[in-house]
C-alpha cells in the first residue's frame, strides 16, 4: 500500500524504515531540513536508560526499544549508540531519583548504589555534601540524534522511500486519506501516518483538548579545565535529585557538554515562535543545576537550543485514528529512546488495523 508520513522525527523517520521494510510505497514529507534543528529530534544526543518508576511499565518496554535499536544499527550498518550506561543522585526523600531506583529494583535491573561522598570520588564535578545517594546502571547511554537521521535518510532513500524534504504540509484530510502541500499539491495515500510532534495541533487544532505545546531549553558548557577529563568519561545523568528534573548529556557523538531540566519550560501556542534563545537563557539552564554540580558558575555557556514538545496529562505517548489516518505524537520529552521500536509498532498498526493496540503498548499497558 501507499503510506504518506508527514513528520521525520525519529517517529516518522523509523515509521518509514519499518514500513519500507515491509514492502510498502512510502512517502515520507518534512517541513524543514533532516536533521531540522526545530524538531525535538533535531539535537546532537538523547538520553536511552532502563529506569522508569515502578508502575509505568516502560522499564520492560524498553527491552524492546533496544532489539529495534541493534535491528536499525543492522540495516544502517553502523552503530549510533554510545553505551556508556547511566547515573542518578538524590537529594530529597522521594524525589524523582529515588522512584527510579526503585523502579530497577522492582525489575530485577542491577544497579551500584553509592553515597554522597563516593558520588563526589567517582564524579568530582559532585557536591557530595548535598547527595543522598547515587546509582548507576550499565543499561543506557547516549543516541546520537544527528547521525541517525543522516543515515536514515540514505537508507530510505537507497530502499525506495520518496523523501521530501524543506516541503510544508497544510492539511491532512484524515477521511480521504490526502495531504495537501503548501505549493498546493495534494497527494492521494491508501495510509497517512502523522509524527509531527509539536506542530500536529496546527493540523488538528482539536487535539489541543488532548496534548499541551511546551517550549524549553538546553544549554551547552564547556565546564572548568580540571573537571573535563572527568565529564568525557562520566555515564548520561538521568537526574540530578530534588525538584530540578534535570538530566546531562556528557560530550557523545556530535555533542558537547549539554544540561537540560523539566523547570525550564512554559505553555506555547506555535512551535515555531520563540524559538530564538532569550538573552541569558542558557545562563538560566545551568543555574539549576547548584546543587548538587559544584562551582556552577565557572562553566561557560557555548550554545542554547530551544526545544518544542507536546505533552500527555500523564506524560506518556499519545496515538489517534481518524478513519486511515494514524497520528502517533506526545512523546512527553521522553520518546526519542523508543524510536525504532514505534516505528516497528506503527507499521503493525498500519498493517492491521488495530490501532488499539498500538495505543496500548505506547502507554506501556502491554509489553
Amino acid at each position: 500500500m501507499h503510506v504518506v508520513v508527514v513528520g521525520a522525527g525519529i517517529s516518522g523517520l523509523s515509521s518509514a524504515w519499518a514500513l519500507a521494510k515491509r514492502g510498502h510505497d512510502v512517502t515520507l514529507i518534512e517541513q524543514g531540513p533532516l536533521p531540522n534543528p526545530l524538531a525535538a529530534s533535531g539535537d546532537h544526543h538523547r538520553i536511552i536508560r532502563r529506569a522508569y518508576g515502578a508502575a509505568t511499565g516502560y522499564a520492560n518496554t524498553i527491552t524492546e526499544a533496544f532489539d529495534a535499536w541493534d535491528e536499525l544499527w543492522a540495516d544502517l550498518g553502523s552503530s549510533h549508540l554510545d553505551p556508556r550506561g547511566f547515573l542518578c543522585v538524590s537529594r530529597e526523600e522521594g524525589d524523582e531519583a529515588e522512584v527510579y531506583l526503585e523502579g530497577m529494583k522492582a525489575g530485577g535491573y542491577p544497579v551500584e548504589e553509592f553515597d554522597g561522598a563516593e558520588a563526589e570520588r567517582w564524579f568530582p564535578f559532585l557536591d557530595g555534601n548535598s547527595i543522598r545517594f547515587g546509582f548507576t546502571s550499565d543499561d543506557g547511554g547516549a543516541l546520537h540524534c544527528k547521525l541517525i537521521a543522516s543515515d536514515m535518510a540514505k537508507w530510505l532513500r537507497r530502499h525506495g522511500v520518496d523523501l521530501r524534504t524543506e516541503t510544508k504540509v497544510t492539511a491532512v484530510n484524515a477521511e480521504a486519506t490526502t495531504v495537501t502541500l503548501e505549493s498546493g499539491e495534494e497527494i492521494a495515500a491508501d495510509r497517512v501516518v502523522v509524527t509531527a510532534g509539536a506542530w500536529v495541533t496546527q493540523l488538528f487544532p482539536e487535539l489541543t483538548a488532548e496534548l499541551t505545546t511546551y517550549r524549553t531549553a538546553v544549554v551547552y558548557l564547556e565546564p572548568p579545565a580540571d573537571l573535563k577529563k572527568a565529564w568525557e568519561g562520566a555515564p548520561v545523568i538521568l537526574d540530578v535529585g530534588g525538584e530540578t528534573d534535570g538530566y546531562i548529556l556528557p560530550p557523545s557523538g556530535t555533542g558537547g557538554l549539554k544540561f537540560g531540566s523539566g523547570l525550564h519550560k512554559e505553555k506555547w501556542a506555535y512551535a515555531d515562535a520563540g524559538r530564538t534563545p532569550r538573552s541569558g537563557e542558557g545562563e538560566e539552564v545551568r543555574n539549576l543545576f547548584a546543587p548538587p554540580m559544584k562551582r556552577i558558575d565557572e562553566y561557560q555557556v557555548l550554545d542554547t537550543v530551544t526545544c518544542a514538545y507536546t505533552f500527555t496529562p500523564d506524560d506518556t505517548f499519545f496515538c489517534k485514528a481518524y478513519a486511515d489516518t494514524l497520528i502517533v505524537s506526545a512523546c512527553s520529552g521522553h520518546g526519542y529512546k523508543f524510536g525504532a521500536a514505534v516505528g516497528r509498532r506503527v507499521a503493525d498498526a498500519i498493517e492491521t488495523g488495530n490501532t488499539e493496540s498500538l495505543a496500548r503498548w505506547l502507554r506501556a499497558e502491554a509489553v
